[in-house]
C-alpha cells in the first residue's frame, strides 16, 4: 500500500465538501452513466469512501437491488454508514482490501471504482480479485488519474516540479492509467472501452476541485523531501494571486475504463 492521506473526522468532513464541488458530482454522473446500471441489480463500491456514490447508485437501482461497500478508511466508513442509514437497498459498508475481497464468487453484477487502484502496490491482485467477485457478464467502471496530466499555472516550474514530484509520494502507481488495459485483459476481463473526464478551473474559489486539492497538497508535502512550509505556502500564494489577476488555471485528466467479464459460455 502507498504511504497515503489518513482520514479522521475532522478531513472526512473536509473530504466530503470536496466531493460536492460540482466537478466531482459531474465524474460521479459520468461514471453512472458508463456504469449503466438497471434496477434490481446488485453492485458493489470498491472505495465507496463517504457515500456518495453509493447514494447516487441506491436511487438508480430501486428497492429491489442491492449495495455493498468497502473502504479501508474507518473514518470514511463511518461517514457513509451515516449517509446511508435510510436506504434500505445499502446491505453493508465496511473497513475492506480491494486486493482481498470480502464476497464470493459472481455476487456482483456491477462493480465500481473510483480514484482507488493508483494507490495499491498490487494492482494485478486487485483485478484478480474484481474478476472473481463479478457474475459471468458482470461489468465494472475503473477510474483513475495519472499524475502528468496534473497542471497549475505558475512562474516557478522548479517548484511546481518538486512539489508534483514529491506528491507522487501517496500512489503507488501514479502512472497506472497508460498501464491499465493490458492488465484488465490480463485479468480475463474484455470489452474494454476508455474514456476521458478533464477538470478544468480557471477560478480558484472553494467551489471548484482544486481548491481542495490544494489544501491537501499543503497538508500532505509539506515537510517532505525538502520542501518547507514556508515555500508550499508561497506556492498557494501565487495562485491565489493568479486567480486575482484573471490568470489561474489548473487541469487533470479522469480516465475511465468500462470492461466487462465474459458470459458463461465464452469462458475457457
Amino acid at each position: 500500500m502507498s504511504e497515503t492521506i489518513h482520514f479522521d473526522e475532522a478531513a472526512g468532513k473536509r473530504m466530503v465538501k470536496w466531493y460536492l464541488t460540482p466537478d466531482v458530482v459531474k465524474q460521479r454522473k459520468i461514471v453512472l452513466s458508463a456504469l449503466n446500471l438497471q434496477s434490481g441489480e446488485h453492485v458493489l463500491d470498491i472505495g465507496s469512501g463517504p457515500g456518495l456514490l453509493v447514494e447516487d447508485m441506491a436511487a438508480v437501482i430501486g428497492s429491489n437491488g442491492s449495495i455493498w461497500g468497502i473502504d479501508i478508511s474507518a473514518g470514511m466508513i463511518a461517514l457513509s454508514q451515516k449517509r446511508c442509514s435510510n436506504l434500505p437497498q445499502v446491505e453493508d459498508l465496511r473497513e475492506g482490501d480491494a486486493t482481498s475481497l470480502p464476497y464470493g464468487k459472481d455476487e456482483f453484477d456491477a462493480a465500481v471504482s473510483m480514484q482507488v487502484y493508483e494507490y495499491i502496490d498490487d494492482i494485478q491482485m486487485c483485478l484478480t480479485e474484481l474478476y472473481r467477485v463479478l457474475k459471468p457478464g458482470g461489468r465494472a467502471v475503473i477510474v483513475c488519474t495519472d499524475s502528468d496530466t496534473q497542471i497549475w499555472n505558475t512562474t516557478n516550474l522548479e517548484r511546481m516540479r518538486r512539489i508534483l514530484t514529491t506528491l507522487e509520494g501517496h500512489c503507488a502507481d501514479p502512472r497506472l492509467p497508460r498501464k491499465l488495459a493490458p492488465k484488465l485483459r490480463k485479468a480475463g476481463f474484455h470489452n474494454i472501452k476508455h474514456d476521458v473526464y478533464t477538470i478544468l478551473n480557471s477560478k480558484f474559489d472553494e467551489n471548484s476541485y482544486s481548491y481542495g486539492l490544494v489544501d491537501n497538497v499543503i497538508r500532505y508535502v509539506s515537510g517532505r523531501n525538502g520542501i518547507t512550509a514556508e515555500e508550499i505556502n508561497a506556492w498557494a500564494d501565487e495562485l491565489r494571486r493568479k486567480d486575482q489577476e484573471g490568470a489561474y488555471f489548473f487541469s487533470t485528466n479522469r480516465y475511465i475504463f468500462s470492461v466487462s467479464k465474459p458470459d458463461a459460455d465464452m469462458m475457457p
